[in-house]
């Protein structure tokens, strides 16, 4: 359970001090980090974990970015009014127009700023497409996993010497009486508590989806769902937010998904079900639009007898959602099942033949036009699928909120008072991204995006203040 607190001192005293501290070393406070060193200056990094993970390496490791140098060697146009339009397309018009702006501006340079100055081996993913994303604009690395982005940073800030505090859990913020704050209090495995003064403190601490109490609060529907983000998600930055009269807003946002292999507990891309896919319930039959998005996907599959699903593919889609480290350990974990005929598929996953075949029939006549989907899916892009069949049984999970903390354009802290905290920032989960205030207004990639974007642009501005 969290700890954080704020404290107001008139005279603070601390042992150690530091330019600028960056609470959170996944891939908002790494982006932060290497920015900060980028002007400069040499910030702190504090880490509760012992090797820093997060929810970064959880995910795909895939950024949303328009017109990069990667889409256009592979013949892709965008550019970022296009990206925008997106954003608030999927979030129904209500996410905060300046944000979205901000980050649909600096997707691109941040990508290739992170490629250029520090070696990661960017590429775009060409060969489907993500629902919501009028072009194909998610950028990768080789493995298209998260765990290997949070890798390549760490490698990054350790190259550029930046300082990692691990197993250092910062449980309290120091402010002074005019609301600026001075530094912070980190405590030990061991009970040890150091007090650490900051010219600038960024907030890239992710958000509460570990937090019970919050979800309750926020997210009713998934307070008993699988939570597949990282448990350190226990809000500071929302409570410290809300003891310093900071603004909040769309604070009910999430991402959810559903399409996590059960039990096994490993996330399936939704390429398997966007190439020609779908899913079923227990009674072989389709039960919503797919085509909306992984995020809604969570509630719909948990409103399904025993809140399970199953993905349906073949072995095409197979090897296109192979490209991903998640997939790859599904089969070997013997997650997917494979089958030559729609009947030994249902026998295998134990649903009824008829029905599952009936559907499957159904879905076809559906590519084909011959049919209008009862559930508004568009199926006009979707190749039919083929023997040998595939199938994977899921459920619907957390991943993290996306409200939090309203920032301005150099990712300051706004105060819901008006005005901002001067040198306190925020970025990743710890600020509220870009994706309304509703599960289905979360556009693939809008974790990371905002992570790697305002990461790097209140790493900036920290390092500027610091340099004042």
């Amino acid at each position: 359970m969290t700890r954080a607190r704020v404290v107001t001192e008139a005279d603070p005293t601390f042992e150690a001090e530091v330019p600028v501290a960056i609470i959170g070393a996944g891939a908002a406070g790494l982006t932060a980090a290497l920015a900060c060193r980028s002007g400069g200056v040499e910030p702190l990094v504090i880490e509760r974990d012992p090797v820093p993970r997060g929810s970064t390496s959880l995910s795909a490791g895939l950024i949303p970015a328009a017109g990069t140098r990667f889409q256009r060697e592979r013949g892709i146009a965008d550019d970022p009014a296009t990206f925008a339009a997106d954003i608030q397309r999927k979030a129904h018009g209500r996410a905060d127009p300046a944000t979205v702006d901000l980050v649909a501006r600096s997707a691109a340079p941040t990508v290739e700023w992170l490629a250029d100055s520090f070696g990661l081996p960017f590429s775009v993913v060409h060969d489907f497409d993500y629902p919501g994303h009028a072009n194909r604009r998610m950028h990768g690395l080789p493995s298209r996993s998260g765990a290997e982005l949070i890798d390549r940073l760490r490698s990054a800030a350790e190259a550029a010497a930046v300082p990692l505090l691990t197993e250092a859990h910062a449980t309290t913020l120091v402010a002074d009486p005019a609301g600026r704050i001075r530094g912070l209090v980190v405590e030990r495995p061991d009970g040890s508590a150091e007090r650490i003064s900051a010219g600038a403190v960024v907030l890239a601490c992710c958000g509460y989806g570990a937090n019970k109490d919050l979800v309750r609060r926020y997210i009713p529907a998934l307070a008993d769902a699988v939570y597949f983000g990282h448990p350190g998600n226990e809000g500071e930055a929302v409570l410290w937010g809300e003891a310093l009269g900071a603004a909040l807003r769309d604070m009910t946002g999430h991402q959810g998904h559903g399409s996590v292999a059960h039990p096994q507990g490993i996330l399936v891309s939704w390429a398997v079900i966007m190439e020609g896919g779908f899913q079923v319930n227990a009674e072989g039959r389709r039960f919503w639009n797919e085509g909306s998005g992984y995020s809604e996907a969570g509630v719909a599959v948990l409103s399904q007898p025993g809140g399970v699903a199953w993905d349906i593919f073949d072995a095409r889609i197979a090897g296109i959602a192979r490209q991903f480290e998640d997939f790859r350990q599904a089969e070997a974990q013997g997650a997917i099942l494979s089958a030559a005929t729609p009947e030994e598929l249902a026998a295998k996953a134990r649903l009824p033949a008829e029905a599952l075949a009936a559907t499957l029939a159904e879905v076809e006549r559906l590519k084909l036009g011959a049919a209008r989907d009862s559930f508004g899916r568009d199926w006009s892009r979707a190749a039919p699928l083929a023997a040998p069949y595939r199938a994977v049984r899921v459920t619907g999970a957390l991943f993290h909120s996306q409200g939090g903390l309203a920032i301005d354009g150099a990712a300051r802290v706004r105060l819901a008072a008006g005005g901002v905290v001067p040198n306190l920032f925020a970025a990743g989960g710890a600020a509220c991204g870009v994706s309304g205030p509703e599960a289905s207004g979360y556009l693939s990639g809008n974790g990371l995006l905002t992570a790697v974007t305002l990461g790097r642009i209140a790493g900036q501005g920290a390092a500027a203040l610091a340099g004042e």
